[in-house]
């Protein structure tokens, strides 16, 4: 419409059109006020909706789709309270389309009332083509975003690794290596010295306890693995929970559990009671290798790390060595008991055990004084935590370097983020029912961390180092048990070689109060004689003809009467039971007072024990020498050639047993077998801690050791089963599983030089 300057009708037209349009304007901002604060109230019970159907993650993408659409209609709001905002003609600017728009929704409203348009009935979404895209996302959307955001999550908690791997590496630096890791190596240590007295405990008691125990051959077996399988179940636990409680809490608790169970397994009568002992003891000590080599290579710098891990582990042989020297000094004592009627009965061999858990008491004494390692605090995001153990650690290293002015120049760490875990708990809920959750919970973490190894980032590394640990533990566990075992068998032979053969010999009233030794009587005839006050070890009377005769106080080894007769004979406190008579006759003859004891078949003397622990303290000993060459060596050459070029001089050397035709021959062998071997094991275990991150790293080395205990059972029975058969089973075993690890081990990625991850 055209408007001529001047004219007054048409100026008041215009005027009251403006007006009109602001009061239309005004009534339209507050209708959009209205419908935003109602779309608000919709959107958060729409949020509690969707709560309810798909949980908390789906809550959080509800949360950011309530935040944009809030953002959008503030947004349209401001642009509604601009739409008045002056021009530079006098006039007030708005979009056509705009304006348009608005017209034709007050058309089409006419005459209803928004906010019943909205409230009333069920909610139909927001009334926009644009945010009715994203009010309607349905399950398949918000599962997707989800998924997005997992991702990203993932990708920045990755990111925020490696940044720590590097920043760390750098502040391990600055803090030195001096007091602090050698005062750590110490007591971490003793830990590690009390998993290497565990495994020789029981073989050294073995010969006591049948005694007390009454033990069949079965039974002994099954003493002498059940500490592996304990073992086996406590690094797998132990080393999951490492990764979510702590490093030093995990194996307090551990060596805790050890220590008790080692002190009442010295105290414990029967069998059953002292298997289930050792059992605990050993899931007990199960968690120090995995835990003690991740806890210290988490303070050393990479220059320093291969070497100082090799240092670490000469406390096993101490162990060792410590194990043998106080069964060596303290068993054979036997005037060292005590007892208390004929149940309870305190003999060396358990002072013995008793003195075994010093270590690992003293382990725990020393460990409440070290702190918790930062890198597990970092990886947890617990900076501040982390950064005064670091102060810590460059603190005392500077002083006793004599520069205590030098002042930590670190003031922030980088820390990973943390998802939340959530554990849905009523305050009502009773105590035991919230430890319940608890420990649901952790243990549902560590098993989600422990698939995390089977990764596709971890799945090719993780089956090589299974294939590895196998066939390590296979050859060394089998042969290390193997060796004493043939030992055995030759001193058996020597002494069977020894034996002397009477035949229809005649004795008559005659009494024998004096030891009766490796001897075979065969038709022979005794005639009113009395054996008396006496020792019988290996004798066998077969075909023989006993009349009037009196036995007395006799205590007998591997003695047997076979196809015997006796004819009016008296057996007074004896333990010459009837199994001990094989197809014998008994004619007018009486048993009285018939000593309490076991049946034992084997060669119960003390110089044999004396043998025993002194092959076992030679064994360990001669790993001395390969424990200097691979921490000298280990940063030099790397991992990878330490180990391989280890287990082929192993495997070499298995082929050396054919020649082990005596009792120092094997003895020889053995020293130069564990002396070799020793640096494969060192290389294995600073490869293990260096090939994983931190967060999973004592899950995959607990899980890989739990392994190693696995095979070690398993090659303990099958060569043990060869002993006096063959001894080229063995050999082709031992030295066809060394092979095939050595060849595997080049397979995986050298790590020398590498920050820890």
């Amino acid at each position: 419409m055209k408007v001529q300057a001047g004219a007054s009708e048409p100026h008041v037209s215009l005027h009251n059109l403006q007006a009109s349009k602001m009061d239309d304007d005004g009534r339209y901002r507050d209708g959009r006020s209205d419908f935003i604060r109602g779309a608000k109230d919709i959107a958060k019970v729409a949020k509690k909706q969707v709560g309810k159907k798909v949980g908390r993650g789906v809550d959080k993408m509800a949360d950011e789709y309530v935040k944009r659409s809030y953002k959008r209609f503030e947004e349209e709001d401001d642009d509604d309270d601009n739409a008045g905002v002056p021009s530079n003609d006098g006039g007030y600017y708005r979009n056509d389309g705009r304006a348009n728009d608005d017209e034709g929704h007050s058309d089409s409203t006419e005459g209803h009332d928004e906010d019943d348009e909205i409230y009333e009935g069920e909610y139909q979404g927001i009334p926009r083509a644009d945010s009715g895209k994203t009010g309607g996302m349905d399950g398949m959307a918000v599962a997707e975003a989800q998924f997005r955001d997992l991702s990203a999550f993932e990708g920045e908690v990755r990111k925020d690794r490696e940044e720590l791997a590097q920043q760390y590496e750098n502040i391990l630096q600055e803090c030195g290596h001096g007091k602090f890791q050698w005062t750590l190596y110490f007591v971490l240590g003793l830990a590690l010295m009390a998993d290497g007295v565990e495994i020789f405990v029981v073989g050294f008691v073995l010969p006591s306890a049948e005694k007390d125990m009454c033990l069949s051959e079965p039974n002994k077996g099954m003493l002498g693995l059940i500490v592996y399988l304990g073992m086996m179940v406590g690094a797998f636990v132990w080393g999951g929970l490492a990764d979510r409680i702590g490093r030093k809490q995990t194996l307090l608790i551990s060596l805790s559990i050890n220590s008790v169970f080692a002190f009442f397994s010295s105290f414990v009568q029967g069998y059953s009671s002292f298997l289930f002992c050792r059992l605990a003891s050993g899931v007990g000590i199960g968690g120090s290798i995995p835990i003690v080599f991740s806890y210290y290579s988490e303070f050393l710098a990479q220059e320093k790390r291969g070497e100082h891990l090799s240092w670490l582990c000469m406390f096993w042989m101490i162990g060792g060595i410590y194990a043998s020297a106080m069964a060596w000094a303290i068993i054979p004592h036997y005037g060292w008991s005590f007892q208390m009627g004929s149940a309870y009965q305190f003999h060396s061999w358990r002072v013995f055990v008793l003195v075994c858990a010093f270590p690992s008491v003293a382990a725990i004494s020393a460990l409440t004084t070290m702190p918790e390692s930062p890198r597990f605090y970092l990886e947890n995001g617990k900076h501040d935590e982390a950064w005064m153990i670091l102060k810590q650690v460059h603190d005392t290293n500077m002083r006793a370097k004599g520069y205590p002015e030098r002042v930590f120049s670190v003031t922030t760490i980088k820390t990973v983020k943390q998802m939340d875990e959530l554990v849905n708990m009523s305050e009502s809920a009773a105590w035991h029912e919230k430890w319940r959750l608890k420990l649901s919970s952790v243990f549902h973490q560590v098993w989600k961390n422990f698939l995390t190894v089977f990764s596709p980032e971890y799945r090719r590394t993780t089956y090589m180092m299974m294939a590895v640990w196998f066939s390590m533990s296979f050859s060394y566990y089998g042969l290390t048990v193997w060796f004493p075992d043939m030992i055995k068998y030759l001193q058996k032979q020597e002494y069977a070689s020894r034996t002397k053969v009477f035949v229809k010999e005649k004795v008559e009233h005659v009494t024998f109060n004096f030891t009766l030794e490796n001897q075979v009587h065969r038709q022979g005839q005794y005639f009113n004689d009395k054996f008396m006050n006496m020792k019988m070890r290996s004798m066998v009377f077969e075909d023989s003809w006993f009349e009037e005769c009196y036995f007395e106080d006799i205590t007998s080894s591997n003695t047997f009467f076979k196809n015997c007769t006796f004819i009016a004979t008296l057996f007074y406190n004896t333990d010459l039971f009837k199994y001990r008579l094989i197809n014998c006759k008994l004619i007018n003859s009486t048993f009285l007072h018939n000593k309490e004891g076991c049946l034992l078949s084997d060669i119960s003397d003390e110089n044999n024990a004396y043998m025993v622990y002194f092959v076992s303290f030679l064994g360990t000993l001669a790993v001395l020498p390969g424990n200097i060459v691979s921490a000298l060596l280990m940063d030099k050459i790397g991992r990878l050639r330490m180990l391989a070029g280890s287990s082929v001089i192993s495997c070499v050397s298995c082929f050396f047993l054919s020649f082990g035709n005596s009792e120092s021959a094997m003895i020889a062998l053995l020293c130069l077998f564990g002396g070799i071997s020793i640096a494969s094991w060192n290389s294995l275990d600073v490869l293990t801690v260096e090939l994983y991150p931190s967060h999973k790293r004592t899950t995959a080395f607990g899980f890989l050791n739990a392994l190693c205990k696995l095979a070690a059972v398993l090659g303990i029975s099958i060569f043990t089963s060869f002993v006096g058969i063959t001894k080229a089973v063995p050999i082709l075993f031992a030295s066809g599983a060394l092979a095939a690890g050595s060849f595997l081990a080049l397979k995986l990625p050298e790590t020398r030089g590498q920050v820890l991850q």
